[in-house]
C-alpha cells in the first residue's frame, strides 16, 4: 500500500508540521482541528514556515504554493473519508485521544491506517480500542517535524506487518529516517531524554546552578546541540511533566517521579515557549 492521501488531526506545532512535511513530499493532506481560528493559525505557520525555506534558497517559490494547495484545513472528521492514513497529533493525553481515536474509528473506511503522534502512551492500549486494531500503529515525530530527521514507528500488540510496512515506506518516501521501536513507555529516545530533563530540573530546584550554566555544562561537556532546559521549554514543560507521570505510574519506579519544580511551573502555566515562560522568558 503506497499512501497518497492523509489526514492530520490538530494544527498546532506537532500537527501543522506534519502536515508542511506530507504536503511538500507530494501527499494530499487534510488537517483538522475544533475551530476555524485554530486550523487558520495552523495554516498560517505552515505558510511562514514555508517561506523560511524559500529564504533559504532550500525551496523553491512554485514549490512552496504546490504545497499549500495540497493542504485542505477543516473542522469536521468526516473530511478524512476515502484517506489513506490519518495521523492523530493532539495534546499529550490519554483521554483525550481516546476521544478523538474512537470519533475517527467510526468515520474512516476498515483500510485507512490509523497513527497516533503519541511520546510515551501505549499503542497496544490505544489499538485495542479500535474496530479494526491491527490497522493501528504509532508515528512519533519529533518537534519541529520539518527538521527533525527522525519518526520512531511503534508497533502495539495488534499492529500487522502490512500497516507497518506501509508507514515505514511513506515515512521515508516524506524524507524521514524511521526506526521501529517495540511498545512500551516513551519507546526509545523520550524513554533516555526526559528522565535526563526531569533530572536537570532536580538540579536547578537544589539550587547546584544557575539555568545557563546547567545546560552551557550539558552543551559543552556532553556535545549537546540544545541544553535540557531549554529543550523544556521548547518541548513544552506540560508536556515532559506528562510523560514523566506516565512513566512514573507505569513503572512505579522512583526514579521517575517528576521533579516538585516542574509541577511547581506547569501550575503557574510557565509552559515554555508557547507561553513566553518557562525556564527562561522569551519575547
Amino acid at each position: 500500500m503506497k499512501i497518497q492521501s492523509i489526514g492530520v488531526i490538530g494544527a498546532g506545532t506537532m500537527g501543522n508540521g506534519i502536515a508542511q512535511v506530507c504536503a511538500v513530499a507530494g501527499l494530499d493532506v487534510v488537517m483538522v482541528d475544533i475551530n476555524d481560528a485554530a486550523v487558520e493559525r495552523g495554516l498560517s505557520q505552515i505558510s511562514k514556515s514555508l517561506d523560511r525555506l524559500v529564504k533559504k534558497e532550500t525551496l523553491t517559490t512554485e514549490a512552496k504554493e504546490a504545497a499549500l494547495k495540497r493542504i485542505k484545513g477543516s473542522t469536521a472528521y468526516s473530511d478524512f473519508k476515502g484517506l489513506q492514513l490519518v495521523i492523530e497529533a493532539a495534546t499529550e493525553n490519554q483521554a483525550i485521544k481516546e476521544k478523538i481515536l474512537k470519533q475517527v474509528d467510526d468515520i474512516v473506511g476498515k483500510e485507512t491506517i490509523i497513527a497516533t503522534n503519541t511520546s510515551s502512551l501505549s499503542i497496544t492500549k490505544l489499538a485495542a480500542l479500535d474496530s479494526n486494531p491491527d490497522r493501528f500503529i504509532g508515528m512519533h515525530f519529533f518537534n519541529p517535524p520539518p527538521m527533525m530527521a527522525l519518526v520512531e514507528v511503534i508497533r502495539g500488540l495488534q499492529t500487522s506487518d502490512a500497516t507497518h510496512a506501509a508507514i515505514v515506506e511513506m515515512a521515508k518516501r516524506i524524507g524521514k529516517e524511521p526506526i521501529t521501536v517495540k511498545n512500551s513507555p516513551g519507546f526509545v529516545v523520550n524513554r533516555i531524554l526526559l528522565p535526563m530533563i526531569n533530572e536537570a530540573f532536580f538540579v536547578l530546584h537544589e539550587g547546584l546552578a544557575s539555568p545557563e550554566d546547567i545546560d552551557a555544562g550539558m552543551k559543552l561537556g556532553c556535545n549537546q546541540p540544545i541544553g535540557p532546559l531549554a529543550l523544556a521549554d521548547l518541548i513544552g514543560l506540560d508536556t515532559c511533566l506528562a510523560v514523566m507521570e506516565v512513566y512514573f505510574e507505569n513503572f512505579s519506579d522512583s526514579k521517575y517521579r517528576p521533579c516538585p519544580l516542574l509541577r511547581e511551573m506547569v501550575a503557574a502555566g510557565y509552559l515554555g515557549r508557547k507561553t513566553g515562560r518557562g525556564v527562561y522568558h522569551y519575547e
